[in-house]
């Protein structure tokens, strides 16, 4: 049986080379694809354009943003993901103050502040105690300078208006592992049980000496988990009940 395509989507205002670890081992026995979630100020136009690129059968990895694009994905073409991983990342939509927070940011962005927007984005505290924030901060810095401010402000808008998907999970039979950092600030660690407990056959691998970006802070954990779930039997997805017997 020939091996499954992965398909990886990065977070807000990051390119490959926030999986270039897991690039380096995965692409050995996979076809790897990035996707970058830049096409649309909304959630559902990203998820359509990766599945109009994406090949008629995929792996599916989405981190952060990529995450709650990847959700969306599966809701709409369950039948060609054949499983799915969720890192650091959230399946509910934004309050209504979170998403209004988000407005002084695009603002700002639109008027060249560029670099405050970066430094406001890029939070340390999101990360490990252990991590080398100014090595990774810098990283990042660096692929968000790459994207820059008008895909910014697509992200941004797409994060405000996205749909709460917890009903999706609830739907998902695919073998899914969803990974996180222990000492990840941004969606803790009881948010990722959560999110877990509503997919079927999900299993939680916590990343130890990892917060927000465990591919980077803790890439050899991360890539060890990654391949675990790749390694997990497919299962498929049951008939829908005949109408006339029920």
């Amino acid at each position: 049986m020939p091996r499954e395509t992965l398909v990886m989507i990065p977070p807000m205002l990051s390119d490959a080379r926030v999986f270039a670890p897991q690039l380096q081992v995965m692409s050995q026995a996979h076809a790897v694809m990035i996707a970058p979630p830049t096409c649309g100020e909304r959630i559902e136009e990203i998820a359509s354009q990766i599945l109009s690129w994406s090949p008629p059968k995929f792996a599916l990895c989405g981190m952060g943003l990529g995450g709650m694009v990847a959700m969306e994905v599966i809701r709409r073409a369950p039948e060609r993901v054949t499983r799915i991983a969720l890192i650091s990342t959230s399946p509910q939509a934004d309050t209504p103050e979170a998403a209004a927070a988000r407005e002084p940011h695009i603002i700002a962005a639109r008027a060249g502040r560029w670099k405050d927007v970066l430094q406001h984005e890029i939070n340390s505290t999101w990360m490990a105690p252990s991590t080398d924030k100014v090595e990774l901060v810098r990283e990042l810095t660096a692929m968000g300078d790459a994207l820059g401010p008008e895909i910014y402000v697509k992200q941004a808008r797409a994060l405000q208006r996205r749909k709460d998907q917890q009903g999706t999970l609830r739907q998902i039979l695919q073998p899914t592992a969803v990974i996180c950092g222990r000492h990840d600030g941004q969606y803790q660690l009881k948010r990722h049980e959560f999110l877990a407990e509503l997919i079927p056959y999900a299993q939680l691998e916590i990343i130890e000496g990892a917060g927000y970006l465990p591919t980077l802070e803790a890439p050899d954990a991360t890539t060890d988990a990654l391949q675990r779930w790749m390694k997990q039997p497919m299962m498929l997805r049951p008939a829908a009940p005949d109408s006339r017997f029920t």
